[in-house]
């Protein structure tokens, strides 16, 4: 059987080909649809943290019932233990190695079906996306920068990582929630930002709080970058029952409203807000 130009057209040609043919088309009429669809996601893949000490921040996960999936390791321990909030969405627990290195908040990773399509599709709005590569747990990645300077992650799951392997395992009963719905993006210039996500990544919302393309249940919310203000994780639960649920395990929580909060060892606020786990 003949091959068909798709087929023929792989990785660098194929997202190339894409770029020219929305650029050509000014994105206009049937095009701009094409635009925004290619840059759908399916939503948030991880929220990476540095932390001081990667033990102590694990087994606080572990008592909001989130369990490690997978480690990588060097002579003096763990360097990133990656933390199960559902099978697409992780708790990535980096350890600080340097004084120098902040504690807090390091990069957002998004998730595709298409890394070679989503990349192309972000070439055609001005963006330079980094060539796609593997990474160390078996999945292929590139990233951005955003206004400030800020890496942006992207994933593609892949079968046989280590991510796709933990599918349907390490759920506990215990978790307090199997949904990460929104994370908040610190920038100088907030305006910047959110012309940034809504312009260039295609994400949508009249304010700074901004639906994920292609997922609008999940949100990046962009605050202003404030001295000592730590990183913020929302997830998806019944604020009243996770109260109670933490006063069960021991852990100070506070109730605002239609949202409970927890702080980490480091400083990290994890609310719990909505009403289903």
């Amino acid at each position: 059987m003949p091959q068909t130009v798709s087929t023929i057209m792989t990785g660098r040609t194929q997202r190339a080909a894409l770029a020219i043919a929305l650029l050509l088309s000014g994105f206009g009429g049937a095009s701009a649809l094409f635009a925004q669809d290619g840059r759908r996601l399916d939503g948030i893949a991880h929220v990476a943290l540095r932390v001081g000490d990667v033990a102590r921040s694990r087994a606080f996960y572990k008592t909001l019932g989130w369990e490690q999936a997978f480690e990588f390791n060097d002579e003096q321990g763990t360097t990133v233990s990656y933390v199960k909030v559902n099978d697409r969405q992780y708790i990535e627990l980096c350890r600080r190695d340097k004084p120098s290195e902040p504690i807090g908040f390091m990069h957002i990773c998004l998730e595709t079906s298409d890394l070679d399509r989503l990349s192309a599709a972000y070439a055609a709005v001005g963006l330079t996306p980094t060539e796609s590569k593997k990474g160390r747990a078996g999945n292929v990645l590139f990233n951005l920068r955003d206004p400030a300077g800020q890496v942006v992650e992207y994933t593609q799951y892949l079968a046989g990582s280590l991510h796709s392997n933990a599918r349907g395992k390490f759920k506990s009963e215990a978790r307090l929630s199997d949904h990460m719905i929104s994370v908040v993006v610190r920038a100088k210039d907030i305006d910047a930002e959110k012309a940034f996500f809504v312009g260039k990544l295609g994400f949508s919302g009249s304010g700074y709080g901004l639906s994920v393309a292609g997922k609008p249940d999940e949100t990046i919310e962009i605050q202003p970058l404030v001295a000592g203000a730590g990183p913020e994780i929302s997830f998806a639960a019944d604020p009243k029952w996770v109260v109670g649920e933490l006063k069960k395990r021991g852990l100070e929580v506070k109730l605002d409203g239609a949202v409970a909060e927890v702080c980490d060892p480091d400083g990290t606020i994890i609310r719990f807000t909505g009403g289903a786990k």
